[in-house]
């Protein structure tokens, strides 16, 4: 048996699909598949599996138990192979490199599902909707669509999730926990992606590039929303009022306000709130911080507008100050305008060219060029 390996002979042929085996014994459990038989059964939840194997390593779940522990940092498992693969990360060895663009992996599966990328091929296909994808779990996953079913719920909040990921991850919000850490700010994340992302503030790269007007940016998704402002398309509309928005969490937000739902509340007061970034702004006034300060007298205050009520003393006016720079404005309307230089949102455009601004002021002097070259025109 083991000379086949350098003879590289098959002898036993599967004759559903025509895969070979260098054993009966691995074509025998192979057609196991195709007649769906699975012989080995849990007693606990009635799970079964095609291998013995499979249902002991299975049976673990239950127990507790990880036989198999890194030296290096103690993290268990219950596999041998996975505790092999987990020791690739403290020695760096990525063992399984693309011929193509030199990506490498620390499993042969992985670059298996990689290399699918430059093929451009999607062997997985949804048979309701004919949408295929790389993954055979992206595809299970997809299927719960139409399904309308989500199998992971929330203990806190009741949310449900249709992947066990999108669960553990959400539940960092209840638990505060962000386990991504910065090495260069220390600034903490509850997603890797977004660790990801943050790291390109401090190398400056902006790969995502718009092809209209040049404008870059550090993700993907941040620039197929600028570039719904060149088509003008709002794709996500609400069915109360009919107000339309460029993605659908904007939309998400916006229903809230018809709903009425308040689904953050503060477990020190009791006071609920629509956003999760209402209720973070709510708690600094529990935790005693008061990080907003008046530029002249030098008082501080927990809340932006308290701090802002509290200028009026020395302008004797009102002042509208800027959450997110801290920029003060006379006037409501400024401050609106403003905001734009925070967003992607351009809503000034001009009738003659289409093009769009952040301010009225920019697209007036867009519009002067406009009126010299009619000028020009007119001259000649």
């Amino acid at each position: 048996m083991h000379q086949v390996i350098h003879t590289g002979e098959r002898p036993f042929s599967c004759g559903d699909c025509g895969k070979s085996f260098t054993r009966s014994a691995s074509l025998k459990r192979h057609q196991l598949i195709h007649s769906g038989e699975r012989p080995f059964s849990c007693g606990d939840c009635g799970e079964s599996f095609t291998r013995s194997g499979n249902l002991k390593t299975h049976k673990l779940i239950h127990s507790g138990e990880r036989p198999f522990s890194c030296d290096e940092c103690g993290k268990s498992f219950t596999r041998s192979g996975k505790l092999k693969t987990h020791k690739l990360i403290h020695s760096g060895e990525r063992p399984f490199s693309c011929d193509e663009c030199g990506k490498s992996f620390t499993r042969s599966g992985k670059l298996k599902t990689h290399k699918l990328i430059h093929s451009g091929e999607r062997p997985f296909s949804c048979d309701e909707c004919g949408k295929s994808f790389i993954h055979s779990g992206s595809l299970k996953t997809h299927k719960l669509i139409h399904t309308g079913e989500r199998p992971f719920s929330c203990g806190d909040c009741g949310k449900s999730f249709t992947e066990s990921g999108s669960l553990k991850t959400h539940k960092r919000i209840h638990t505060g926990e962000r386990p991504f850490s910065c090495d260069e700010c220390g600034k903490s994340f509850a997603h890797s992606g977004s660790l990801k992302t943050h790291k390109l503030i401090h190398t400056g790269e902006r790969p995502f590039s718009c092809g209209d007007c040049g404008k870059s940016f550090t993700e993907s998704g941040s620039l197929k929303r600028h570039q719904l402002i060149h088509t003008g398309e709002r794709r996500f509309s609400c069915g109360d009022c009919g107000k339309s928005f460029t993605c659908i969490s904007h939309l998400k937000s916006h229903q809230l306000i018809h709903s009425g739902v308040k689904a953050y509340t503060c477990d020190q007061c009791g006071r609920a709130f629509t956003h999760s970034y209402s209720l973070q702004n709510h708690l600094v006034t529990h935790s005693g911080i008061k990080a907003y300060s008046c530029d002249i007298c030098g008082k501080t205050f927990s809340r932006i507008g308290n701090r802002n009520t509290h200028l009026r003393i020395h302008t004797r006016h009102d002042v509208y100050s800027c959450d997110q720079c801290g920029k003060q404005f006379t006037t409501n309307t400024e401050l609106r305008r403003h905001m734009f230089t925070h967003t992607e949102e351009r809503p000034y455009k001009c009738d003659l060219c289409e093009k769009t601004f952040k301010s009225p002021h920019y697209l007036k002097a867009h519009q002067q060029i406009h009126t010299r070259k009619t000028l020009q025109v007119q001259l000649l």
